[in-house]
């Protein structure tokens, strides 16, 4: 045994037996973070497999490096490697504990689109066991430091060092075939980023994500107006007879769009200790003039929000790796609603209480061709007014109603909410809810956010009905994306009353709110399937504005053609009948997964396949070629993004030259007050009128 510790420690004192050490310690500390930071539906032997091996080639080609470097600079140059490749890893488990995700560099390019506050996001996920991926790097070092190993100063032979690397070469082909043999097209049909990791490891798919980048920047240089072809002509194909009793019924109105921020749809109706969460919203959900939609699925990718506002105002879906208005918000030709609606006469109007660049908003929304950009400039700022990511939404919303009154009519507004946002926390004073128990932290805060979000919505909806607007409206609600994210299954499944969650509840979990609220309207709950990609043709038909013609990839929500397949940016999908999760599939009605296909299901089933894969193709192809420069539908005008200007000096003056055709300019110059029981405003300010010419 003495012996044997000998032969060790004379292996360890070499530079090729430090290097097997490093390796073996980075391959523990991955593989235990695959099986324990990552949810990455490992199932098979060959999977499990694959998922032990994975780490060895990739480190063992970075790690290798090191041996072309003589003396101390090799290790030193291992020791960095070794750091750089372990920070990597823990940002993704940061990452992938909120997002469910991992990072690629679309989202590092965009990071300073949002990076307004992130830290408070940051250190409310991590945890205590998240630093233990840098262990091995410490151990290293304190082996080196204390003399327990020495350093091996003798020169490698390059073809020693050569060898490594073409071993390692080697290695990673071998993965990379056992992995196609698994998951044939591994990487050229694959949506999710979770297949890479699981089938060749992180740092493999930290490659394979920059190759893509890289393409894709390659295929927008090189795109030709003969690329929109196969999209048009699926336009043409799906296009879909709208539903007449809804044609035009709200032709003239204006309308609100009000983005409730990571609200779920389970939240509608759900009580907490005997009291409801959100009573204003169940109010507004149950109305006989409400067009209520119960399954109706957020599509949300790595973008998140951003990915919600271009499904909603585009139908187009987001990209599959960082966020569209981030990388192509800027310079991509787009056919949006508000420029739609502003070539009908409409005024157009996005508002929200942050910085104007979060998301790369001030630029996208130029190229989308909103009129006005009402950002965190235009309102007024006190203690304890933001959030985190951008002003509370009781004040928010009060302070939007003083430029609402100045818009021309009809006019298009986007209210963007963000109260009820990650990490959820909500100072004492605005707290009428008790939190949750299920000892999450991330959950527990969520249902106190909701309700302040639903009492902001209550305070609104009183000043437009006080107003007058509710009369000449439609007011549109959705959830943008989810709240709880599938990583807190125990407290979720604690929540919902339920013994497990799975991966069929977290997929059903991914529905949010759907409402469209105008007087006269024939409402109800309408239980058809759709998503955030069908609201802007749903939209479009109640205002009687025809969608043909329009690279639009949903549909009318109230159109009997109207496809029931709900796509997820990842590929799986759900429908009434059929939800797809990973390689499984399960039976909607039941939950069950269904173990083995008959034809007939295995029929219906490769249709949705195909349509999912189909469309998501198509819109990437799109967005990466920025194909909408090569067609304009008749009857509408690309938008020139040099015509618009966000500054509240030039805003602020447009409108005064408009206020004729304003609600301002109707109530001769006496605005309408506004009431809310924000604590944060002084008693004479919470119910005060709104300022009709300048900021507060």
């Amino acid at each position: 045994m003495k012996q044997l510790g000998q032969r060790i420690r004379g292996l360890l004192n070499t530079r090729l037996g430090f290097l097997v050490l490093a390796i073996a310690l980075f391959w523990v500390k991955t593989y235990w973070a695959y099986n324990t930071k990552f949810n990455l539906g490992v199932k098979g032997s060959m999977q499990h497999l694959l998922l032990a091996i994975n780490p060895i080639p990739t480190t063992l080609l970075l790690f290798g490096i090191a041996l072309y470097l003589s003396g101390r600079k090799s290790y030193i140059t291992m020791l960095v490697i070794d750091a750089l490749t372990s920070v990597w890893l823990f940002a993704n488990i940061l990452y992938y504990r909120e997002f469910s995700d991992f990072l690629t560099f679309a989202v590092i390019k965009g990071s300073g689109a949002v990076s307004n506050n992130l830290s408070k996001g940051v250190f409310g996920i991590m945890r205590a066991s998240d630093w233990f991926v840098f262990l091995d790097v410490a151990v290293l070092i304190l082996v080196l430091a204390l003399h327990l190993v020495r350093m091996d100063v003798r020169p490698v032979k390059k073809s020693f060092a050569g060898g490594v690397t073409a071993l390692a070469c080697l290695l990673i082909g071998a993965n990379l075939m056992m992995a196609n043999a698994d998951r044939s097209g591994l990487l050229t049909r694959t949506f999710d980023n979770n297949y890479i990791v699981k089938y060749l490891g992180l740092n493999a798919y930290t490659v394979v994500d920059g190759v893509k980048t890289a393409k894709t920047s390659a295929t927008k240089a090189n795109a030709k107006a003969s690329d929109i072809d196969s999209t048009l002509a699926y336009m043409k194909q799906h296009q879909v007879t709208p539903n007449v009793q809804y044609t035009g019924v709200a032709k003239g109105k204006n309308v609100f769009i009000i983005h409730l921020e990571s609200f779920q749809q389970f939240l509608i109706d759900f009580k907490w200790q005997g009291e409801e969460v959100t009573p204003n919203l169940n109010k507004l959900y149950h109305a006989s003039d409400t067009l209520s939609f119960d399954n109706f699925f957020n599509q949300v990718g790595q973008g998140k929000t951003a990915d919600a506002e271009m499904m909603l105002e585009n139908s187009l879906f987001g990209l599959p790796e960082g966020s569209a208005m981030v990388s192509d918000g800027t310079a991509n030709t787009f056919q949006a609603a508000p420029a739609i609606l502003d070539q009908q006469g409409y005024t157009t109007a996005s508002f929200h209480g942050d910085v104007p660049s979060f998301w790369n908003r001030d630029n996208t929304y130029k190229s989308w061709g909103y009129d006005y950009f009402f950002s965190k400039a235009y309102f007024q700022s006190g203690k304890d007014y933001d959030i985190g990511y951008g002003l509370k939404d009781k004040i928010f919303l009060k302070d939007s109603a003083q430029y609402i009154e100045q818009l021309p009519q009809p006019f298009y507004a986007k209210l963007i909410t963000v109260t009820n946002h990650y990490p959820y926390t909500l100072d004492k004073k605005n707290q009428s809810i008790a939190k949750t128990d299920t000892g999450d932290s991330t959950v527990d805060g969520y249902v106190q956010t909701a309700r302040y979000l639903d009492q902001s919505i209550g305070e609104f909806m009183a000043w437009l009905k006080k107003s007058g607007l509710d009369k000449k409206s439609m007011v549109v609600f959705y959830g943008d994306h989810y709240g709880i994210s599938g990583n807190h299954k125990k407290a979720i499944a604690q929540l919902l009353g339920k013994d497990k969650f799975d991966d069929f509840d977290n997929a059903q979990f991914q529905r949010v709110p759907f409402m469209i609220h105008m007087n006269g309207l024939k409402g109800g709950i309408n239980h058809t399937y759709g998503g955030e990609i069908d609201v802007l043709p749903t939209l479009m038909n109640l205002l009687g504005i025809s969608n043909k013609g329009y690279v639009q990839f949903g549909s009318d929500l109230t159109s009997k053609q109207h496809s029931q397949v709900v796509a997820f940016r990842n590929g799986d999908f759900v429908t009434p009948q059929y939800t797809k999760v990973g390689s499984d599939y399960y039976d909607t009605t039941t939950g069950k997964r269904i173990k083995k296909l008959t034809d007939a299901q295995k029929t219906v089933i490769d249709a949705a396949t195909n349509q999912v894969t189909t469309e998501l193709s198509l819109s990437d192809r799109v967005m990466n070629g920025d194909l909408l420069r090569f067609y304009t539908p008749k009857g509408f005008a690309k938008v020139t993004k040099r015509n618009y200007n966000y500054t509240l000096k030039k805003a602020l003056k447009r409108l005064k030259k408009t206020e004729a055709k304003s609600l301002l300019g109707q109530n001769k110059g006496k605005s309408v007050e506004y009431t809310t029981d924000a604590p944060e405003l002084k008693p004479a300010d919470a119910s005060s009128s709104s300022s009709s010419s300048s900021k507060k």
